[in-house]
């Protein structure tokens, strides 16, 4: 039988998370929890009173510097990091609200580095990466060795499911190496001043065979996004993994779907994939 939890915004929720036994179910009453917190203790349930209600939010930024001068680096901005296995979320919503990515960097508001996770009817809000689905590619596990914290480098093969969820943002903002399915996910492309935008960022390894998955997603845009601005990916490693199943396009999504990443040569990599076809994607789609 799980033990069950009803707190406030008052309440500190790193404590909460830190104290509380596996298996737990934590009630959140609306409000905004302006608080920075990692989940550490495997199989907690985080219930709140609605995505418009209940709001955990922070404001760090890649290009913050922190107490001994060192910049944030992308990994260290999370309003809320979940490094254990078998942790759900349901009925609230995580932002990042610190803003103008152009200028200050990359800004997550959920990092998952846990197996079997799960979210739905939740809200996820940033610009540049609001959602990290983990591990990190290999290469950046050994760079960031010693500077990030040992569970924020978490390794192995990482599952995440997101249901009924609408994931906010600008530039990259669903990325990582998580076999990570969205179903029925509404996916909103924000007005960024530079005016081009991606969806996607995966950097998955060869031998992994799922992927990002987007199971009947619709991709919707705000007011001021250019019609044909929005790529649906672009491979952030080379054998990067997305599967778009029964999606749904506004008219901000470019005709050509996806991007090879600047001037690499990722297209002959990268494994993008739409079910049914659209016409006129780029050519190297649709062919691993």
């Amino acid at each position: 039988m799980s033990n069950s939890l009803n707190i406030s915004p008052n309440e500190d929720l790193q404590k909460i998370f830190d104290s509380a036994p596996e298996n737990t179910v934590i009630r959140l009453a609306p409000g905004e929890y302006r608080q920075k917190a990692v989940i550490r203790t495997p199989g907690l349930t985080l219930i709140g009173s609605g995505m418009d209600q209940t709001v955990l939010v922070w404001d760090d930024y890649a290009l913050k510097t922190d107490e001994q001068g060192r910049e944030y680096n992308t990994f260290r901005t999370w309003t809320i990091a979940v490094c254990a296995d078998n942790v759900h979320m349901e009925n609230l919503a995580i932002v990042n609200d610190a803003l103008h990515p152009e200028t200050k960097g990359q800004e997550v508001a959920l990092s998952v580095l846990g197996d079997n996770f799960s979210m739905e009817n939740c809200l996820l809000r940033s610009t540049q990466d609001t959602l990290f689905s983990g591990p990190l590619p290999p290469d950046l596990i050994v760079r960031y060795t010693g500077f990030h914290a040992p569970e924020l480098l978490k390794d192995g093969h990482l599952r995440q499911v997101f249901t009924n969820c609408r994931i906010e943002g600008t530039v990259d903002f669903i990325f990582g190496c998580g076999d990570t399915l969205f179903e029925n996910c509404e996916i909103k492309s924000l007005y960024d001043v530079r005016n081009v935008g991606y969806v996607a960022a995966p950097a998955h390894s060869l031998e992994q065979q799922d992927g990002f998955v987007f199971r009947n997603c619709r991709f919707t845009f705000e007011d001021g996004v250019e019609e044909g601005s929005i790529y649906l990916a672009r491979p952030w490693r080379d054998h990067g993994l997305c599967l778009f199943e029964n999606c749904s396009y506004g008219r901000h999504i470019s005709p050509l779907g996806f991007d090879k990443w600047n001037d690499t040569n990722r297209d002959q990599t990268a494994r993008f994939r739409e079910t049914p076809a659209v016409p006129g994607r780029v050519t190297w789609a649709n062919k691993r």
